[in-house]
């Protein structure tokens, strides 16, 4: 009898032993993910004013098709969900809702727009659902104490406004900026930055500020005014519409002054040639991103699989586009990140290994930079070149530079 019991408490401990790894192992699913499928949630402008963004989410849709015939995330299929919002707030709402409380989704993706993001921020911090590199870069969306369901992707607004007023000190010391905003945390960021960077300097050298609203059908009475108030250095931090409406009015007035754009409108083929090559020649900018129609670039390994991806998965996109190369990115580091998870498909472990990543390299960021998170730093790129257009595509110069100016 003795023997028996000691056999069966031998027994009992192995099978304990041997299922104490296969627990631990077990999977794990929230809402939107299981055996088979993680359900990722989007908005994007395809119409509206922003409609230029299109194409990114485009991009993103395709590139979930190339994983998808790869196999998928962990041998699942990413289920990419997408609703046009126009990049009108209330209307974020309305699909942001839909895809957490209808489709119920794991995470939402790369939502575009700061004025969009903002307005469904709150809702999902207060559902817990991820609110995963947004397309923004406006401080409060890389606020972990305040927000710590969402992350913003794009390079802090005020980090860039910070760059570009060290640029004005020391080659432009005695410029008269003329500043034109979007009125929304993304343009008030950018404003912030500059101001921030020009110190004491800001209230002599600024002449003007003039915002405009997205629904706004023009710039040309802001380009106006600020020409009349004796500008010489135009600070433009607007998006693909209006920043080619900035262009083509300051070449119809004549108006030779320097200008920056920020980098949400750099795109070639939506804002600098519909502009006019040659009166966007000289626009100054930053970016982090390897531009498609640089030459530097063509025998890039990351380059060639970015445009052999465009030539399979999304032949009619233009492959020169830097909309496109950042779709590419996003998509890329969403995999990454899904892909760290392993079966452990929860939003909170998701949210864990977006603010884990060590020095992850994307095919498309130029050399030397590599995304870095941590649960109390939630910015995704915080390093920066400048760039200037030179008529037909963007030349970098100069250093790379971090989020301190260094």
């Amino acid at each position: 009898m003795k023997a028996r019991l000691l056999h069966l408490a031998l027994t009992s401990a192995l099978a304990i032993a041997l299922g104490g790894p296969a627990a631990y192992a077990q999977k794990k699913y929230d809402s939107g993910a299981s055996d088979t499928e993680i359900k990722i949630g989007q908005t994007a402008p395809f119409s509206g004013p922003a409609s230029a963004y299109a194409t990114i989410a485009k991009v993103q849709a395709a590139y979930m098709r190339m994983i998808n015939d790869q196999g998928g995330v962990n041998g699942r299929k990413i289920n990419l969900i997408q609703y046009d919002d126009a990049y009108s707030p209330p209307k974020t709402v309305e699909q942001v809702r839909k895809l957490v409380e209808s489709d119920e989704v794991l995470s939402t993706f790369q939502l575009v727009g700061t004025p969009s993001n903002a307005a469904v921020q709150r809702y999902l911090n207060q559902k817990g659902v991820p609110q995963l590199f947004a397309g923004t870069g406006a401080a409060r969306f890389t606020d972990p104490k305040n927000a710590r369901w969402t992350m913003g992707f794009n390079p802090s607004y005020q980090t860039e406004g910070h760059i570009y007023g060290q640029y004005i000190l020391a080659n432009h010391p005695n410029a008269k900026i003329g500043i034109l905003y979007q009125n929304d945390d993304l343009g008030k960021d950018y404003v912030a930055g500059l101001k921030e960077a020009l110190g004491d300097k800001a209230a002599s050298m600024i002449v003007g500020e003039a915002s405009y609203e997205t629904t706004d059908p023009t710039v040309d009475p802001q380009i106006i005014r600020l020409k009349a108030l004796g500008a010489d250095l135009l600070y433009d931090m607007s998006t693909p519409k209006f920043a080619a409406q900035a262009i083509k009015k300051a070449a119809e007035l004549n108006w030779k002054a320097v200008h920056i754009l920020d980098i949400n409108a750099t795109s070639v083929g939506a804002v600098m040639l519909p502009a006019g090559g040659e009166n966007s020649k000289g626009v100054i900018s930053v970016n982090y991103i390897k531009d498609p129609l640089d030459p530097t670039w063509k025998d890039d390994a990351g380059m060639k699989r970015f445009m052999a991806f465009m030539e399979k998965y999304y032949p009619e996109g233009d492959r020169t586009s830097n909309f496109n190369a950042y779709g590419y990115m996003t998509s890329e580091l969403l995999v990454h990140t899904l892909k760290m998870c392993g079966d452990d498909l929860t939003r909170e472990n998701l949210m864990k290994q977006a603010t884990s990543l060590q020095n992850v390299q994307l095919d498309l960021l130029l050399p030397g930079i590599t995304v870095n998170t941590s649960p109390t730093d939630y910015r995704v790129n915080k390093q920066l070149q400048m760039m200037r257009f030179n008529g037909e595509r963007w030349e970098g110069f100069g250093p790379i530079i971090g989020a301190g100016g260094s």
